[in-house]
């Protein structure tokens, strides 16, 4: 399995844009499917976005698509989330998620076994 953490949440206002990272320790990095989820107060964690092992294929929910872009970098063990046009209702715990040799049909949050511990950003209006 992977370590995962996460980095780059805070406070931006309406409109603005933010980048998440998320660093994932181990070899074998490049066999993951890599995905976003994110929880708001008092709502379940939903899918963000995901990426399969190489790049090549991205799936994103419906509330974000156009708006975030997820990439990776094999080389450095890295995922991204580049946020654009952020609304406060994007305010929420962002999480790193990993699955081994997973395919980005896969958004349910048991389909992945590996987490970051999270980290906040904040939208304000």
């Amino acid at each position: 399995q992977v370590q995962l953490v996460e980095s780059g949440g805070g406070l931006v206002q309406a409109g603005g844009s933010l980048t998440l990272s998320c660093a994932a320790s181990g070899r074998t990095f490049s066999t993951y499917l890599m995905a976003w989820f994110r929880q708001a107060p008092g709502k379940e964690r939903e899918f963000v976005a995901n990426i399969n092992w190489n790049g090549g294929s991205t799936y994103y929910a419906d509330s974000v698509k156009g708006l975030f872009t997820i990439s990776r970098d094999n080389a450095k063990n890295t995922v991204s989330l580049q946020m654009n046009s952020l609304k406060p209702e994007d305010t929420a715990v962002y999480y790193c998620a990993a699955r081994r040799l997973g395919i980005t049909m896969m958004t349910m949050e048991g389909n992945y076994d590996c987490w970051g511990q999270g980290t906040q950003v904040t939208v304000s209006s």
